[in-house]
């Protein structure tokens, strides 16, 4: 019998997993779409951030980190083990996660290879591309804001959800980054 999957969150870095989640966090995405450690310190506190660890059992998975703006969850950081990759494991865990939720993330551009298949990997789980132009602003020094591409569940946005979107970021969640004085992401 299969066990289900447990988002189970972080209260703080001393938390069980954090050490293995933390490690997978800093392998899994660049710099400029990482925060430092002092800023989960901070988020930790705010009511609209959640830092999942992913379990089955005893089993640590993977993380989720996301944000409840309201109308929507923003999914800011998805991210399997190594060792479990090709199990199924991130669709498992995303489709568990968007029950009953809209949910907005953001990929890299579809340019190449690994971001094609990405982009495909969340449209078969009924993400919809978003057509606006969106950038995103680095979350550490030195700061280079980078294109993203916006999905959504299970509808696509407007561009005025889009535009909220934008000001979540840049209202909410750059208070957590390196930024000393967010900019607007453009859109």
């Amino acid at each position: 019998m299969t066990q289900q999957l447990q988002f189970i969150p972080f209260k703080s870095r001393s938390d069980k997993g954090w050490a293995e989640a933390w490690a997978l966090y800093e392998v899994s995405f660049p710099d400029c779409e990482r925060w430092n450690a002092a800023g989960y310190d901070r988020a930790f506190g705010d009511p609209h951030f959640e830092a999942d660890g992913i379990w089955r059992g005893d089993e640590f998975i993977g993380i989720l980190f996301h944000w409840n703006a309201g109308d929507y969850h923003y999914v800011e950081h998805l991210a399997v083990s190594p060792r479990l990759r090709g199990q199924n494991m991130g669709s498992k865990a995303l489709a568990a996660f968007c029950q009953g939720r809209r949910v907005i993330l953001e990929i890299d551009p579809p340019v190449d290879d690994i971001s094609v298949r990405r982009q495909h990997f969340y449209e078969r789980l009924g993400f919809i591309t978003n057509p606006y132009e969106y950038i995103h602003p680095s979350f550490r020094r030195p700061f280079h804001a980078h294109q993203l591409v916006l999905m959504s569940y299970p509808t696509a946005l407007t561009y005025e959800e889009a535009r909220d979107f934008a000001d979540f970021i840049r209202e909410t969640v750059l208070l957590y980054s390196d930024h000393e004085y967010p900019t607007l992401p453009k859109l």
